[in-house]
This record gives C-alpha cells, structure tokens and sequence, in this order.
C-alpha cells in the first residue's frame, strides 16, 4: 500500500506541476482549439475522457455520500488526474491497509 501512496503523491505533484505551467504558459481556448482540431488530439480527449468517466464510476460506487461522490467526480471531469491521484491517495489513508475498503469504501466493513 506504501508504494501506490507514493505513486499517487508523485501524480498529484506531477498533475500540480503541469496544470500550473499549462495555465500561467497556454491559452485555454487557444490550445484547445488546437488540440480539436487534430485528429489525433480529438482522439487522445475521448480516450482521456472514457478514463475520466471509468474511474468516476468507482468514486461513485464507493462514496456513500453521493453528493461528496459527485463533487469529487466533477473535479474529476475538471482537473483530471490531479483529482485521481487525490482520490487514490485519500481512498489509501481511509483504508488504513484493508483491500476490501480500498475498493469498496466504508460500505465493505458491513
């Protein structure tokens, strides 16, 4: 468990990092437009997005609380993996070691 925490404090630094140079480098819109208006971006949004909506389908099923499960997917959808590796991490530390509620959140402990 020590290892996937580390790998998901390095997605949250790595995501950090790059948000902050995307958005004090790019233009938003500009840049998005580019990216859409290549076949290969417009590809590589979709396979981002399917990803998005796939792990977004775990918080949902492991979070109780649906509002707090559709907060966390929203900034799914917004800030990508940034908000993944937040979520590996908190979902790691909330487990304290156990598979059964890493996986499937506090309802495994009935």
């Amino acid at each position: 468990m020590n290892t996937a925490k580390y790998i998901s404090i390095a997605g949250i630094l790595a995501m950090t990092f790059v948000l902050l140079y995307g958005f004090i480098v790019g233009d938003f819109f500009e840049d998005g437009g580019e990216i859409l208006s290549n076949p290969w971006g417009l590809v590589s949004l979709v396979d981002l997005y399917v990803g998005f909506s796939l792990f977004s389908i775990w918080i949902w099923f492991r979070e109780d609380n649906k509002v707090i499960g559709l907060v966390w997917i929203l900034a799914m959808m917004i800030l990508g993996f940034f908000t993944g590796s937040l979520y590996v991490l908190y979902a790691l530390v909330q487990s304290r070691g156990d598979k059964n509620v890493l996986f499937f959140g506090r309802s495994a402990r009935q």
